[in-house]
């Protein structure tokens, strides 16, 4: 008996240290986690730090916000002040709302803290086509654009045109001749044309075509406007009605703004102004997804796809290899088509860049519209933070 009492001791022993034992992993894993966290939150840190600094220099142009997101965590929140009713006197201050030299429209909305966010529009009007097509499965990506676009007075003699899928609008592959590389003051940019028209979507139409749709990347901010207007087809509704009801409302977004065309419709190319606070849950929306607080905004298929590099190397005087997904720029992607980077990208510096394998969002709002920097915000995530994040 006093044999089987020592064994059941030891064996009683036994048991209590490799449970303390396998405690003791446990927890060392647990900090051990804790501690990556916490290191990789330092090493991003010191990079704000010095990036602030530069932007308080003026290295970087007018900045008016830098928010950084880590983890669901706001690891960084700068806002700068910028004297643009000084700024912009030498300028034409025209009160209307295209001209982006005029303090009541630019860069914010009437003295709110309502940004413009000019291209970034894009890609949120991109996001509001995958849940128009998510609730309405009788149309999808293939479908041919002429159809959706009655009651216009265009030219369909070139067949090519009616050929114009609405994959091919997404992608920027339209075919359209269209030019929005040069100035955006130039009289000859399509885009300056194009807001100078009284009627936006007879503009883009009456466009002649200049090769096969679906063939080749040409950057053209018609071809969202005729997305925000197939939006309206679909859903029967205007494109600012159907994001308050479907994306500003439940991510919580109640203060915006969106610049309505002369023929009614909405300015879908450039013309949405949000807070920095709710263009960051665009962010968040997108890492997590297409959920928000565990409900599915946007089908997690249309968010993957549509920050794909579908287009390979569409700006190859750029100095990085950049794709292109549907409406979202994708600044760096493996050999074999994996995203490390996506952003939605705007005119005078509006950037939101996510990078999904850190769950990192940065923001930058600013109004670089007349002159060049030093540096650029564009590349604040390639060169400075994620260089740090990958040799901490």
């Amino acid at each position: 008996m006093k044999t089987i009492l020592n064994m059941m001791n030891k064996l009683s022993f036994l048991i209590l240290f490799i449970v303390a034992l396998i405690g003791c992993k446990s927890k060392s894993k647990e900090s051990t986690k804790n501690d990556q966290k916490s290191t990789s939150q330092n090493t991003i840190s010191v990079v704000i730090d010095s990036i602030n600094s530069e932007i308080n220099n003026g290295d970087y142009g007018l900045i008016d916000r830098f928010m950084v997101i880590q983890n669901d965590e706001l690891l960084a929140d700068f806002k700068y002040k910028q004297d643009y009713e000084t700024i912009v006197q030498k300028y034409d201050t025209t009160n209307h709302q295209y001209n982006f030299n005029n303090i009541d429209w630019h860069p914010y909305y009437k003295q709110t803290e309502l940004h413009t966010l000019q291209s970034v529009s894009k890609s949120i009007t991109s996001i509001l086509f995958g849940i128009a097509l998510d609730v309405n499965e009788d149309y999808n990506v293939s479908d041919k654009v002429m159809p959706l676009l009655t009651g216009y007075d265009t030219d369909f003699s070139d067949k090519r045109k009616q050929n114009i899928s609405i994959e091919d609008l997404l992608t920027m592959r339209s075919g359209l001749d269209w030019n929005e590389e040069t100035d955006h003051n130039d009289t000859t940019n399509d885009c300056f044309r194009l807001e100078s028209s009284d009627n936006w979507i007879t503009y883009v139409l009456s466009k002649p075509m200049d090769t096969i749709p679906g063939i080749k990347f040409v950057y053209n901010g018609g071809g969202t406007v005729l997305l925000g207007k197939i939006i309206r087809t679909i859903t029967g509704k205007r494109i600012d009605k159907w994001a308050e009801e479907k994306l500003f409302e439940p991510l919580g977004i109640t203060d915006y703004y969106w610049k309505e065309t002369p023929d009614g419709e909405i300015d879908t190319e450039g013309g949405l102004y949000l807070k920095a606070e709710d263009l960051a849950k665009i962010g968040s929306l997108f890492l997590n997804k297409g959920k928000w607080n565990g409900k599915q905004i946007v089908s997690e298929n249309w968010v993957a796809t549509s920050t794909s590099p579908l287009l390979k190397n569409v700006k190859p005087q750029w100095k990085s290899v950049t794709g292109y997904g549907y409406q979202w720029w994708v600044p760096e992607y493996t050999d074999n088509g994996e995203t490390n980077i996506y952003s939605a990208n705007g005119y005078g510096g509006q950037y939101l860049m996510i990078t999904p394998e850190h769950n990192l969002i940065i923001v930058f709002n600013g109004w670089n519209i007349n002159g060049e920097p030093e540096k650029s915000t564009y590349r604040v995530l390639q060169d400075r933070i994620l260089p740090a994040l990958k040799h901490e």
